[in-house]
């Protein structure tokens, strides 16, 4: 799966569970640790285990994609998720002000609002 479709479906999946600011930010041409962020947010710690769990549930035994490396998913203040070339940052909302990565990935960059 390319990495634009990979993105296309983790949107999906994320929308379908109810996350919060879904953005996506196409960082290829200003890094080399992936093709996409995605940046979204969850009402609770319970709402973000549940958004990681289905998008590695629903990429695994759909899709056959592995989750690289997993961060963060014992405290669900900020969850990471890679995919290589998809990397999804799932904050808790006051967590996602204070780090305010689309800031820090701004300059150069085509945020993609879904």
């Amino acid at each position: 799966m390319e990495s634009d479709a990979l993105r296309q479906k983790i949107v999906e999946i994320l929308e379908d569970k109810r996350a919060r600011g879904i953005i996506s930010i196409y960082v290829e041409n200003v890094t080399i640790l992936a093709d996409y962020f995605i940046i979204c947010d969850g009402t609770s710690s319970t709402h973000i285990r549940t958004l990681a769990d289905d998008v590695e549930k629903t990429l695994r035994d759909n899709y056959g994609h592995e989750c690289r490396h997993r961060e963060g998913y014992n405290s669900a203040r900020w969850v990471l998720l890679d995919y290589g070339d998809v990397v999804v940052h799932i904050f808790h909302e006051e967590d996602r002000k204070f780090y305010d990565i689309e800031r820090l990935w701004s300059d150069g960059v085509v945020a993609l609002k879904q």
